[in-house]
């Protein structure tokens, strides 16, 4: 089917007639709200007013073009380059993960409870929404993130100078205590960390777009050991979280308790505290190191 001309409201049409056997009406609707502010700048509070305005041939084909890769169940972020988080706009590619609203909900703890927190440190970091997102609020701090990928560090790199702020990040493994232990510099008053989750077992109940567009890296723990990453993390907080000083994680709630009981194990916090998220699941871990 060919776009009838080059008014938004055939264009619109046009998107229902091919895009609706792959996504639900209200996904669709968001879609292509943010599909026409992207392109064309209108407001998507105001597209339904500018229904009969012509649109030039570039920006025509553009639109054409995005419709087509969305057909495929690309993920609009991708397709666009940009994700908004916590009212920021970062820039996105298939490297690191789409940033997701539970997220942004750890951010909002993170930011109320330590509002005088001098540093932070996000592990995992992917694009950098979590430190750029901290950074641009409470801008007196030193926030630093680090990740695995080389690839998902530049991507992270970009959004710190898109948003204007300083944030130092670094490449190490996680699971490996010796390059930690030469890359991890000083210790922090706050340890983030939103790490792969996801058991291979449980790739069958993911979107598809998910399954073919996001990091594998980035979602899946690998080996027998579900919480490997939690487990590394805690143990690293022995050395490099400050006394009294807090760790978060966004966790899967199916072992969600096998990460509580682990950090309750080692005996290094005072108080460990799983918290549910806005859907009421077991989302989000906080543990505050004993005081010396």
């Amino acid at each position: 089917m060919q776009v009838k001309s080059n008014k938004i409201n055939d264009l619109i049409e046009y998107y229902y007639s091919e895009l609706s056997a792959s996504y639900d009406r209200p996904e669709l609707d968001a879609i292509i709200k943010t599909v026409f502010e992207h392109y064309l700048g209108i407001h998507r509070n105001e597209i339904s007013l500018r229904l009969d305005e012509n649109i030039n041939q570039s920006d025509l084909l553009k639109i054409y073009d995005c419709c087509k890769a969305l057909k495929t169940r690309k993920p609009v972020q991708y397709v666009l380059a940009e994700a908004w988080f916590y009212n920021f706009k970062f820039y996105v590619n298939e490297k690191v993960l789409i940033p997701r609203p539970e997220t942004e909900e750890l951010v909002t703890i993170i930011v109320k409870e330590n509002p005088k927190a001098e540093s932070f440190l996000d592990i995992g970091t992917g694009s950098g929404c979590i430190p750029v997102s901290i950074k641009a609020i409470l801008n007196h701090t030193q926030v630093s993130g680090c990740d695995v990928s080389k690839d998902a560090l530049l991507v992270a790199k970009k959004n710190a100078e898109l948003n204007n702020v300083e944030v130092h990040y670094f490449e190490t493994n996680i699971l490996d205590e010796d390059e930690c232990e030469k890359n991890i510099k000083g210790n922090f008053d706050v340890i983030i960390s939103n790490p792969p989750y996801i058991k291979h077992s449980e790739a069958k109940t993911l979107p598809k777009n998910v399954i073919e567009f996001e990091p594998h890296q980035a979602l899946f723990v690998d080996g027998d050991d579900d919480i490997i990453f939690y487990k590394k993390i805690i143990d690293l907080c022995k050395h490099k979280l400050k006394s009294k000083g807090s760790l978060y994680f966004e966790l899967n709630p199916l072992t969600a308790g096998l990460v509580h009981d682990y950090a309750v194990h080692t005996k290094l916090f005072e108080t460990v505290e799983l918290i549910k998220d806005m859907s009421g699941n077991l989302r989000f871990l906080k543990a505050v190191k004993i005081g010396l």
